[in-house]
């Protein structure tokens, strides 16, 4: 029964957008033209007694999103960091999601906190105080230890979160194999992969425990990034449902008046905000992947602490070389170099043309380097590349979704802060530095080292997989002359020189 209930799901969230008055705002900002705006309009409006009411002293997309539950709510999220794509008053209106929804009761957090930790909370906290910050995932109390006197944060999960995530992402499943199966052409963009993707990080975000490890990595990467800094959690006031860290004060990211009052420098933190997130990136391959406003403060010495850890990301070394090389293509305007990585790395279909694809890609960067970063629009830029990316028969990269959709709210918390950020200029020195470090000489005897790691640990086996190889391929073809064994003396002595390769490689790396 799952079919008609998911079927039933994307009605009522078609049906809220227009009963909120959010389809209106929808419509608009995508430019749709007027004749399929009233068709979408027509089709909508019998459902629309079907969809929820929403609180109506919201704004019609923020009512809508909130009315719908945490999975629309994160989207949302990601929107309210992009004015140049939805435009500013619609950004100042979704960043209500980022940490002002409405909180639940705290005598349910209480309840939680006291079955989790398995003791009475008087044991642990001499004072709770009301949720200070509510979003979609979890609410934040503040507290006092009992045992220490110190100042804490105790995170708790809302009730029933993952019941409502879970059927939330069964409809986007849905919805991705409708549309998979209705429209073949998107199958390049492998829908399900992303839903699949979306559900994975979802599940890390539900797991408190795992929210602690992040936040303990991440600190320990980052202890010697000035001007920023990590909250340390308490593991012993902690579990899958409730997460304790150090207490961090400062005024929100977001809050542009309160950092003006400060005195604090906005272009400034602007800029450092890029450039953490380009090094944590390329250097840590270890990333805050949930970074806008609601989780940024800024102290009142200009430092930037940054909060919850359920959504990180991670990038192994290879995809990051390609990464940092399209990057720099970018900056030096060496498109054909962008084309070759994106070949390169499997981006692209090998049959496709390298130099079509690099003239495409000048097609994209020229116009950001040749205009005010305030007049660029990022909507219009954002949908010739899909049009690119369609092209050439470009596939979706799960292991990438996570790194460009955060690249692109840093962007926008960056222009948020001063609107004439230019990106590319800020990611110049961090890239450099890291091609510097990563191909240059330094790198190619790191890479190496580790080849010489490898071969000491599994040189001895390689001969006998070859051999198991060569017999699997032997019967495969029923190829008698193919099914002769290199033998045991040609297997020892195939071994020996790999071990002694690997150490010599060693002792001289």
């Amino acid at each position: 029964m799952r079919g008609p209930f998911n079927l039933w799901r994307l009605i009522r969230t078609g049906a809220t957008f227009e009963r909120t008055g959010a389809m209106d705002v929808v419509l608009e900002k995508m430019m749709v033209p007027p004749r399929l705006r009233f068709v979408a309009r027509v089709l909508g409006w019998p459902f629309k007694p079907l969809g929820l009411k929403g609180d109506p002293a919201l704004p019609p997309l923020t009512r809508a999103l909130t009315a719908l539950g945490p999975a629309y709510i994160k989207f949302g999220q990601t929107l309210a960091t992009r004015p140049d794509v939805v435009g500013q008053e619609l950004a100042d209106q979704l960043r209500y999601l980022q940490d002002r929804l409405p909180p639940f009761p705290r005598d349910t957090a209480m309840a939680v906190i006291a079955q989790e930790l398995e003791r009475p909370v008087s044991e642990v906290f001499s004072e709770v105080s009301e949720p200070v910050a509510a979003a979609s995932i979890a609410q934040v109390h503040a507290a006092i230890r009992a045992d220490t006197g110190a100042k804490v944060a105790v995170k708790v999960l809302r009730p029933d979160v993952e019941r409502a995530f879970q059927t939330d992402i069964d409809a986007f499943y849905f919805a991705a194999g409708v549309i998979e199966f209705l429209l073949p052409q998107t199958r390049r963009l492998r829908p399900l992969d992303v839903i699949t993707h979306f559900e994975s990080v979802v599940e890390g975000e539900l797991d408190l425990r795992l929210e602690s490890a992040s936040a303990a990595e991440f600190a320990a990467n980052t202890e010697s990034d000035a001007g920023f800094s990590v909250p340390s959690p308490v593991w012993a006031l902690s579990s899958r449902r409730v997460m304790t860290l150090d207490w961090a004060e400062g005024v929100p990211m977001g809050d542009n008046a309160a950092l003006d009052a400060l005195g604090i420098d906005r272009n400034e933190l602007g800029v450092r905000v890029l450039t953490l997130f380009l090094r944590h990136a390329l250097r840590d391959g270890f990333f805050h992947g949930d970074m806008h406003q609601g989780n940024l403060k800024v102290t009142t010495t200009g430092e930037i602490i940054a909060l919850d850890f359920g959504i990180m990301g991670r990038i192994d070394s290879f995809p990051r070389r390609a990464y940092a090389e399209i990057l720099f293509g970018f900056i030096r305007k060496d498109y054909r170099r962008v084309a070759e990585v994106h070949f390169e790395a499997g981006y692209v279909p090998p049959d496709r043309d390298m130099d079509e694809f690099a003239r495409a890609l000048r097609s994209v960067g020229e116009p950001i380097f040749g205009m005010d970063a305030r007049h660029i629009s990022m909507a219009r830029l954002l949908a010739y590349l899909f049009e690119v990316t369609e092209r050439f028969g470009m596939e979706t990269r799960t292991e990438l979704i996570l790194l460009q959709r955060t690249m692109v709210v840093v962007e926008g918390v960056a222009r948020s802060l001063n609107p004439d950020i230019n990106m590319w200029h800020v990611a110049r020195p961090v890239v450099e530095e890291y091609i510097r470090e990563s191909i240059g000489p330094q790198a190619l005897a790191r890479d190496l080292a580790q080849t010489a790691r490898i071969l000491v640990r599994f040189g001895p086996h390689l001969p006998r997989m070859a051999e198991e190889a060569l017999i699997a391929r032997a019967q495969r073809s029923d190829s008698a002359p193919s099914t002769r064994s290199i033998g045991p003396v040609t297997s020892a002595l195939v071994g020996a020189v790999l071990v002694a390769l690997g150490v010599a490689l060693g002792s001289i790396l």
